[in-house]
């Protein structure tokens, strides 16, 4: 049989051309899988091949011989002194801790706090001065002292006697003794250190006293009168009249006995509430900042004056010390 070249065989033999979609594309994919295959083939023997036994056991000792000296660089080269001082250091307070914690039970520390809070209701604490706290000290003072004694006799030959176990009275005289710091921080005790206040007053004797009122000044026609509170009939009403200043709640007085008709009433006692936290009053209004009363009385007469007598806040409960309105008489 005659051998037909590719070239022939394309042209179909007969010497015409008959390169056809179908050959062509045969062609190609049998030189795609080629390809393909001596790519698998590359990638099988490059990452699935596995070495000889011995030559695997020369690459694992040789592995292995360099981690070890990695390992002794890396020893050598660390803060071994510093490591082991801090080791050791970390031991001595484990231990120091576990010494110095007290080791009593929480039903006997409980016990402890409630005979301390027992002893301390019996102080007097109605004088709230800088001896409540001395007094608290020496109180728990005297009760650790009574405390230390009975616990003394507890651990004596006959600790039978006692109505403390042996045994707890034995921790229990040890924290009394050296640990009493920690003993009250267990049980929650802590007592304020005495601070003596001493007042520093270096004003003249012969100075008045002064207060800054906000706002502009106060005409003296205001005659205005600090922490004066007067009584009258209301001409306007505070709860929805404010002004931003004493002078203006003094000028709006003024203004409104001007523009009043003959027969009707004219102002002549305004009534300012300065304090930003409100102004006490006995009724049952709750008086704002910047309330502006404007009243009118043919013979004023005090309301309140300077402080609220004691027998009265005695009686109102939720009266402040100072009266806090300020007040004018204006001469019309």
């Amino acid at each position: 049989m005659a051998r037909v070249s590719a070239v022939e065989w394309l042209r179909g033999g007969s010497g015409r051309c008959c390169c056809s979609f179908k050959r062509i594309t045969f062609v190609i994919c049998c030189v795609n899988l080629v390809a393909a295959l001596l790519v698998i083939h590359s990638f099988y023997t490059s990452f699935f091949f596995r070495p000889s036994s011995g030559l695997n056991r020369n690459y694992l000792a040789d592995q292995t011989k360099k981690m070890e000296e990695s390992i002794r660089i890396r020893r050598e080269m660390g803060p071994l002194a510093l490591v082991n001082a801090a080791r050791m250091l970390r031991m001595k307070l484990s231990r120091e801790e576990k010494k110095g914690r007290i080791q009593l039970s929480q039903l006997v520390m409980h016990k402890l706090a409630s005979e301390i809070l027992q002893m301390l209701q019996g102080v007097d604490n109605t004088n709230v001065t800088e001896q409540q706290g001395w007094l608290s000290s020496a109180a728990v003072n005297i009760w650790r002292v009574q405390k230390l004694e009975e616990v003394r006799k507890a651990t004596n030959s006959k600790p039978s006697n006692s109505s403390i176990p042996f045994r707890e009275a034995k921790m229990l005289k040890q924290a009394l003794e050296t640990n009493w710091p920690l003993l009250m921080e267990g049980i929650g005790l802590w007592i304020p250190t005495n601070i003596i206040n001493t007042q520093h007053d270096d004003k003249p004797k012969d100075e008045p006293d002064f207060e800054i009122i906000p706002g502009r000044p106060i005409p003296p026609e205001c005659h205005a009168e600090l922490h004066t509170d007067y009584d009258g009939a209301a001409v306007r009403w505070g709860l929805t009249h404010h002004k931003e200043s004493a002078a203006d709640c003094c000028q709006a007085c003024l203004d409104q006995a001007k523009r009043t008709k003959p027969g009707g009433m004219k102002c002549n006692i305004w009534v300012y509430c300065p304090s930003e936290f409100g102004c006490y009053s006995p009724d049952i209004y709750e008086h704002k900042h910047q309330e502006c009363w404007l009243k009118q009385a043919d013979t004023p007469r005090l309301n309140f004056k300077d402080k609220y007598s004691e027998s009265y806040r005695n009686n109102h409960h939720n009266a402040p010390i100072v009266v806090p309105w300020m007040s004018g008489i204006v001469h019309l």
